[in-house]
């Protein structure tokens, strides 16, 4: 049964080839069948100036990095979400400020190595945080995107969203039903030890949705530290499964009936929609 839902968990350097490497190396240990597999946020470039990703950034459907994760969702029967990229922006994208940007892009690829979707993040981290880095500023490098995204999969339907944007509820409610929310990331320690899980349950049990969450883990290049804490919550709130730390993955089964249960028991999205504007 196609039923699987995966979290990948990696310690991303500044060095494509390695980290593609990684990635492929979960890959190989996973069971041949298709799978909805989840990468970390910035899981191609990491540890390195956060100016460093404009070198590498790709149109989109067009760079080595693109070309790499369609083989790989081909050649091991994988839809993969793949984290996120840096991509370029069209020329009807810029502004004076924009020439040195680039988007935060998080893409699908299905089973044959088809892009099927494309969200960039529309909530950029500019925020001081107690820990070895202080101060981070997204929008410095980043392009914010502009359009909520979901699509379609043997998975029913899967919201995106990436690290921050889990932090504004309002993005989920504008959604459609969700079957399954994918969350990448590269939270920090010290945020992540205060909010990860409590965020990500709330939003599976508003949403009645699975939700599954790849972190980046562990000390990196440049000193940033990230929480890891992988993991995959049930549409009831339920942690299915969990990796505190360390390299590896998680997955857990999507179940259609306990869906379909949990909503026609407590139907909040018929509630929603019948209610009086506030």
């Amino acid at each position: 049964m196609m039923t699987d839902l995966v979290a990948i968990q990696i310690t991303s350097t500044p060095s494509i080839e390695h980290n593609l490497t990684l990635i492929e190396h979960q890959l190989r240990q996973l069971a041949d069948k298709p799978q909805l597999v989840v990468l970390p946020e910035c899981f191609a470039f990491f540890g390195a100036r956060d100016k460093a990703q404009i070198d590498i950034a790709e149109m989109l459907d067009n760079g080595p990095i693109q070309t790499a994760l369609s083989a790989l969702a081909k050649r091991y029967n994988k839809w993969i979400v793949a984290g996120t990229l840096p991509i370029k922006p069209l020329k009807s994208d810029n502004d004076s400020g924009a020439k040195a940007k680039f988007y935060a892009a998080s893409l699908v690829y299905d089973n044959g190595g088809v892009r099927v979707s494309r969200y960039d993040k529309i909530h950029l981290f500019d925020v001081s945080v107690n820990d070895n880095t202080g101060h981070y500023k997204e929008s410095a490098t980043t392009l914010p995107g502009e359009h909520i995204i979901t699509f379609e999969s043997p998975w029913g339907t899967v919201g995106q969203i990436v690290c921050y944007d889990l932090r504004f509820p309002e993005l989920m409610q504008k959604m459609p039903q969700l079957d399954v929310l994918v969350v990448p990331s590269a939270f920090t320690r010290r945020t992540g030890e205060a909010h990860w899980h409590p965020l990500l349950q709330a939003r599976s049990i508003e949403n009645q949705c699975y939700v599954v969450a790849s972190d980046q883990t562990g000390v990196h290049n440049n000193g940033r530290e990230t929480y890891g804490n992988s993991c995959i919550y049930s549409p009831w709130g339920e942690l299915l499964a969990n990796l505190p730390a360390n390299e590896g993955w998680v997955a857990a089964k999507y179940d259609k009936t306990l869906l379909a249960n949990i909503r026609n028991e407590m139907p909040i999205q018929q509630h929603k929609h019948n209610r009086k504007p506030f």
